[in-house]
This record gives structure tokens, sequence and C-alpha cells, in this order.
């Protein structure tokens, strides 16, 4: 960062014993210090990774996706005895948070919503992209898979560690936009035990695994 002292230091020594003149030149140099540190700022402000509040929105106006959601979310605040919205799972409902559900995400949240968006608007629309895209938005031991199912629709799959109900909420709503045009996602279906493959045969990976490794998949 710019300091003052860059251009105090540089007086002349037939000057620089003249604290008057010292105290002018420091104060006319301020404004060009701040000016340089404003502008180098910027860019750490508007970093992805550690934009917050406001800037995180100007990104997100970039993008083209909002933080505001067309319709609540519900089933995602937090409540014991109610599974998918206890620890680590639910999001806790503010003070001025709506009765009917979540309207407006939280940074964390929309920060991977933007991190979605960038990549559907990068994407070629192919099963193997949406791979290296999935995998860059869920992270921690979630896995979120898309499958093929040849007639014209597709089925995402989460298997793995389950992530925030808010998550799973904008992915059943389809505010993460992987989906080809003209296809239908006929179903989203999520393990039931945290941290394991969903349940199935012919194959044995981190997304399907067979008896005593895969968990049933449960549907959002």
């Amino acid at each position: 960062m710019a300091d003052v002292s860059q251009y105090v230091g540089l007086i002349t020594s037939e000057h620089a014993d003249k604290p008057k003149f010292s105290a002018m030149v420091a104060a006319v140099a301020q404004c060009f210090v701040d000016q340089q540190n404003a502008l180098g700022g910027l860019i750490p402000a508007f970093d992805l990774d550690q934009a917050v509040g406001d800037q995180l929105d100007i990104i997100g106006l970039w993008v083209g996706v909002s933080r505001r959601v067309n319709t609540p979310l519900t089933g995602v605040y937090f409540s014991f005895d109610i599974a998918g919205v206890g620890f680590d799972q639910g999001v806790w409902q503010g003070p001025f948070d709506p009765s009917t559900g979540v309207t407006l995400l939280d940074d964390g949240t929309y920060r991977i919503l933007i991190r979605a968006k960038i990549g559907a608007n990068h994407w070629d629309g192919t099963l193997g992209t949406s791979a290296a895209i999935l995998n860059q938005i869920f992270d921690n031991g979630t896995n979120v898979f898309i499958q093929d199912n040849q007639d014209m629709t597709m089925t995402f799959g989460v298997s793995g560690v389950i992530p925030s109900a808010v998550l799973l909420a904008l992915l059943k709503g389809g505010y993460i936009p992987l989906k080809p045009e003209g296809v239908l996602v006929n179903s989203y279906i999520v393990t039931s035990s945290s941290g394991a493959p969903i349940f199935g045969f012919d194959m044995e990976n981190q997304y399907v695994s067979g008896w005593d490794v895969g968990a049933w998949a449960t549907q959002l």
C-alpha cells in the first residue's frame, strides 16, 4: 500500500528541515495516496473469494444472477426433530426474514450460486464439462452428478456429504442452471445417509455404490 512517507522522504536536504514545508507536502500527497490505495483495493474487493455484501451483488449483476430468489425457499429454516434442517443443514431465521421462507441469500450461498452461473455461462452442454462445473460449485465431500436418461430427460443426484437445505432448495428450484435447452429434469435424488454414495448396481464409485456401501436415495 502507498504511504505518504514515501513522498515526504523525497524532499531534498535543503527543505527537509522545514517542518511546515514537510507538512504541506504530506497534506498535498495524502489525497493521491488515498486514491492509490482505494484503486488498489478494488481488485480484492471484487474478487469472488473475498467480496461481501454490495461488492458481491455487483459481481452477481455482471454474471447475471440475483441474490433475491423469485419464490421463497421453504423448508430450509433450522429446526429440531426435522430431517434435513438440523445442525449444518438448516439456515437460521433472521429477525427480518419472512416466515414463508428464504428470499434473500446470505453471502456464502450467494457466492456458490454465482460460481454456478459463471460455470453455466461457459458450459458447452455436455455431461463431461458439467461434472467439472459441479465439482467447482460443491466441495467438502459433496458429489453432485447428472444422469442422462436418453429420453430428453435428466436426473440430478447428490451423494457424499449432504449439502445445506438452502443449496438443495436452489438445486431443486433450477437456480443452478446446468440444463440443456429442451431437456427436462425429471427428478432430484439425494443420498439418505450423509457421506455415503447412492445405492445402485453395476457401479462402484463416490456417486453410486452397491450393498454395504451405498445408501437409499430420497427425492427432493
